[in-house]
């Protein structure tokens, strides 16, 4: 067991069996031992590699579609550019770069990252050079002026709950201490959910996301802008989708806390839900292929492989291969977007 591992064990020890939301957050976030505390996970070399990572035309075309979408809601004065979850910072990096074109976007731009590790946003600050920026723990710091979103595999770290039916009703998966090690125990309930499942069927609710998806949406409401949340999951929670990767490999979720990263498919029917409580609208769910396809991937993809020859040019295949077939990301990653009651729906979107 890990520093970490032994650490929640003494905790459970002295409390009783923790929330996997509980658990999560100590494995990702320990100020000492934590997984985003102490590890680079991004890239080849790290953990996992997000869409950014593989081709620049991904943040391309979401900051095209973030500036057109600003145009079309009358090109604010001032507003915020932000991301959730920035990563290495290269997203952000590929919106600036294919949005310096748009008249007046950058000068009327407050570039905001919501990145709570000291670490990140030291990476952060080197991919973005000379471009001024600043950053927030949380989004309830974001400037109160229209903003204009994006949150890339960000909703997939948020600590999740999981509730499994049986024959009582219904009981919380928690995580306790047998045989000296970590693992699942169940609990009984009160959680008001559906009672016509079939017993062993598994839900997961991600409480905290709900709470940001309303938050931005309820800004954007009020005063303009758009959110982009492209993620992996589904329309509503499927199971137990609870995972952890290291060096590219699923990982025992228990065996060394705080080594690998830990995350859960995202139901976007509750975020959307959310989002329309606080009076935005919400887009349909679409795959991230035909979001990509929409936005023209396959156009600006062909551009820029006619620059290229060789094994640049085979790279490159790959990775429009990759951002878009059904088989790979294009249908795994799904996403929707907020924006206001009275505008219209972003590009990509409206077909």
């Amino acid at each position: 067991m890990s520093a970490l591992g032994h650490l929640i064990a003494a905790r459970i020890a002295a409390t009783g069996p923790i929330t996997l939301a509980d658990y999560m957050a100590e494995c990702l976030l320990h100020p000492v031992h934590g997984y985003y505390t102490t590890r680079e996970p991004f890239g080849t070399a790290g953990d996992f590699i997000t869409a950014p990572e593989i081709s620049q035309m991904f943040g391309e075309l979401l900051g095209l579609c973030l500036a057109q979408s600003w145009a079309d809601q009358g090109a604010a004065a001032r507003f915020t550019l932000a991301e959730l979850g920035p990563g290495r910072g290269t997203l952000m990096a590929d919106i600036l770069r294919a949005t310096r074109g748009v008249a007046g976007f950058h000068a009327r731009a407050d570039v905001v990252l919501v990145e709570a590790s000291p670490r990140l946003r030291d990476l952060q600050r080197q991919t973005l050079g000379d471009h001024p920026a600043r950053w927030v723990d949380h989004v309830d710091a974001l400037p109160d002026q229209p903003l204009f979103l994006v949150a890339n595999e960000f909703f997939d770290a948020l600590p999740i709950r999981q509730f499994q039916r049986i024959a009582t009703g219904w009981a919380e998966r928690v995580v306790a201490v047998r045989d000296s090690a970590l693992g699942l125990a169940l609990r009984p309930s009160a959680e008001p959910l559906p009672h016509d499942l079939p017993q062993g069927t598994i839900i997961e609710t991600c409480r905290p996301g709900e709470q940001i998806a309303q938050s931005i949406a309820a800004q954007i409401a009020r005063a303009g802008g758009v959110a982009l949340i492209v993620d992996y999951g589904d329309w509503q929670s499927r199971g137990d989708t609870f995972q952890a990767l290291r060096a590219h490999q699923y990982h025992d979720v228990f065996a060394a806390p705080g080594s690998a990263d830990l995350t859960a498919h995202v139901a976007f029917g509750p975020l959307a839900a959310a989002a329309r409580a606080a009076g935005a609208q919400a887009t349909a769910m679409m795959t991230q292929g035909d979001l990509l396809q929409n936005l023209g991937i396959a156009a600006r993809a062909e551009r820029l492989g006619a620059q290229m020859t060789g094994t640049a040019r085979d790279a490159h295949i790959r990775a429009y291969h990759r951002l878009t077939h059904p088989d790979e990301m294009g249908s795994l990653f799904k996403t929707v977007a907020f924006y206001p009651p009275d505008q219209p729906s972003p590009p990509g979107f409206d077909l």
